[in-house]
């Protein structure tokens, strides 16, 4: 168990850092884009809306890790106005062969919810895990999926990251 939270641990901001250069924008795809203007407690509300948007669409039977989103930087902004929301989760369904379903239900139906599939097949572990990374840009969020079949429990692994937030004139970011 504790190999594991540190495998997690290492990992989220791992896979942070692959979504922050992904290609929400249309101009610089290093560029990390707008999101608007927001507290950090409705940016976050937003982003576990997303979240459960695409649990819907995993469409199996599973149970979920009980993770909250959290607060972090925008790159080469100020951290007490602009910031990053970020939600790691995990997804094990009821039944190992479910696991294949669901990936390939969010490879699916992610697309047909305004997502942009902008990586998908396997990575160079030797576990060879399916990762699928997709973008929304009306919503300014991108998700890494990895499927990680091996693992016991086998599961779903889901990194979701924001573009930059500003918060409202005269609040501070809310760091959580």
């Amino acid at each position: 168990m504790k190999t594991k939270l540190s495998a997690l641990v290492l990992a989220v901001p791992l896979a942070l850092t692959t979504l922050t250069g992904c290609s929400m924008t249309g101009k610089d795809s290093d560029a990390i884009p707008s999101a608007g203007t927001s507290t950090s407690r409705d940016a976050s509300d937003a982003m576990e809306k997303v979240s459960s948007g695409i649990y819907d669409l995993i469409g199996v039977k599973g149970k979920t890790s009980n993770s909250r989103p959290g607060v972090m930087d925008c790159s080469g902004k100020d951290t007490k106005t602009y910031f990053r929301i970020f939600h790691p989760w995990s997804f094990y369904p009821t039944s190992s062969s479910d696991l294949d379903t669901a990936m390939e239900r969010l490879k699916t139906e992610l697309p047909k919810q305004g997502w942009e599939i902008v990586e998908y097949g396997p990575d160079t572990s030797k576990n060879k895990n399916i990762n699928l990374t997709a973008d929304n840009d009306k919503k300014k969020v991108s998700v890494k999926i990895i499927k990680m079949a091996k693992e016991d429990p086998p599961m779903l692994s889901l990194d979701l990251v924001s573009g930059c937030y500003k918060v409202p004139d005269g609040e501070k970011v809310e760091r959580f």
